[in-house]
């Protein structure tokens, strides 16, 4: 039996999910023979792989590298999986959607800053207007809120999806 072809991004959030990935524990030794870990911040690729099975997202859409980064995979991926409440919801990156990006910017980087004042231009990824969930960019097959997921949440969609069939949250999995 071939193995599953798995990724992970980590896009505008905490990285609380992949922690409660992470938190699996010895449940990651359950899914480890049967997947093959093709992309994530947890290895080594600099570029992300055609032909991913399945992807596993955390973070909402906040910046034009975010959005670059959700349409490839999007491009390369056969399930997508929004995992935690900021990439369902947008959830705290989207609490800057009440200020105007240049407000945010320079109350960040001008008012807030007791060196360097200034507006960066290089190195920090130009944001959108409006930091909002993954679905609103591309097509989401399955949505697995919470903040983050609690493990065996994530764990019951990764198994449900290694057997070939969708996982079913309800009622288990919740927002918050």
């Amino acid at each position: 039996m071939s193995k599953i072809r798995i990724a992970t991004v980590w896009l505008d959030g905490c990285s609380g999910c992949h922690m409660s990935f992470l938190d699996m524990d010895e449940r990651l030794l359950a899914v480890a023979d049967r997947i093959d870990l093709v992309y994530s911040p947890l290895v080594d690729a600099k570029e992300f792989p055609e032909n991913v099975d399945l992807t596993i997202v955390e973070g909402a859409v906040s910046s034009e590298d975010d959005l670059h980064k959700i349409k490839l995979v999007r491009s390369r991926t056969k399930l997508l999986m929004a995992l935690g409440d900021c990439a369902v919801t947008s959830n705290v990156p989207g609490m800057r959607n009440y200020f105007k990006r240049d407000e945010l910017l320079r109350r960040a980087y001008v008012e807030n800053a007791s060196a360097n004042q200034g507006i960066p231009n290089e190195v920090i990824p130009p944001l959108l207007p409006k930091s909002k969930p993954v679905h609103e960019h591309v097509k989401v097959d399955i949505f697995v809120p919470g903040c983050p997921p609690h493990a065996e949440i994530i764990f019951s969609a990764v198994a449900a999806l290694l057997e070939g069939r969708m996982p079913e949250l309800e009622p288990r999995a919740r927002f918050g």
